[in-house]
């Protein structure tokens, strides 16, 4: 079984709602996380805080490795200021609070909800940020999700479950599970977004790879980046030539630089 959508929760409180809708079965084997599958989606329960994040998706992905693409989103409660309860949130600017590091997730489909920034801390925070969400591992699922699929593929989805009128002590096991099951069809339909956008990188290797490993000489790690770079141009801009302003790289390095601003110009379109 090779499921090519990957959920991570931290909570099982969170993870019970996906369990009864998309109907996963408990995978036995695995015992370092609980980890539920069905043929499609694979989600894994993995603790709360960065650490726990970070390994739980980096133990799955090594589990589960495939050549494709995988789809990979983060799904859990956070805090913010004046969010109302419940609302769903996609998340454009992920930002790391003890390490200063800050991601932005490539968002290439219209969302069915708003967008917010967000701040992961190590520990519950007590205040909220004038703007932010907080929570404690998302910056670390991306961090970590990076390695393993192109940005376009990794996204995170929070619901508000604090805020300054209903503080964080009021919130049970069951409050969270409801939260999240009443949110489950706009998430269902951000999975098929996301999974659509993979299969157009699942198709047959992009011609370009072979041309231009053919042409300049790319070390193994330049190798894996090149792949996802023409992989997010493909997914941004179709299959259609490649173009650099009449610029002309001379050498492998010079060429991935070349790609990287060309995919920050159609970011910036977008």
């Amino acid at each position: 079984m090779k499921p090519s959508a990957f959920v991570y929760v931290a909570l099982a409180c969170e993870a019970k709602p996906f369990i009864e809708y998309f109907r996963l079965k408990k995978d036995q084997s695995i015992a370092c996380f609980a980890v539920y599958v069905n043929d499609d989606i694979c989600l894994t329960i993995t603790g709360v805080g960065k650490i726990a994040m970070a390994a739980g998706v980096a133990y799955t992905q090594a589990l589960f490795a495939s050549a494709q693409q995988p789809v990979m989103l983060n799904v859990g409660i956070a805090g913010h200021r004046s969010e109302e309860i419940g609302n769903l949130l996609l998340i454009d600017k992920l930002e790391d609070c003890d390490t200063g590091r800050r991601f932005y997730p490539p968002l290439i489909f219209t969302s069915p909800c708003p967008t917010r920034g967000l701040q992961t801390h190590a520990k519950p925070q007590t205040r909220y940020h004038p703007t932010h969400l907080c929570d404690m591992e998302a910056s670390a699922f991306y961090e970590t999700a990076i390695r393993f699929s192109t940005g376009e593929l990794i996204q995170c989805l929070k619901v508000v479950s604090d805020n300054e009128t209903s503080l964080a002590q009021n919130i049970s096991p069951q409050w969270v599970t409801r939260l999240i099951g009443a949110q489950l069809h706009t998430i269902e339909c951000i999975l098929a977004e996301l999974t659509k956008l993979a299969g157009l990188l699942s198709s047959p290797e992009l011609p370009e790879f072979n041309s231009l490993v053919s042409c300049y000489h790319f070390s193994a790690t330049e190798k894996i980046q090149l792949k996802k770079l023409l992989s997010r141009r493909a997914l941004v801009k179709g299959r259609d030539s490649l173009e650099f302003d009449d610029a002309t790289a001379q050498n492998g390095k010079e060429l991935l630089r070349l790609l990287e601003k060309q995919l920050e110009r159609m970011a910036f379109y977008l």
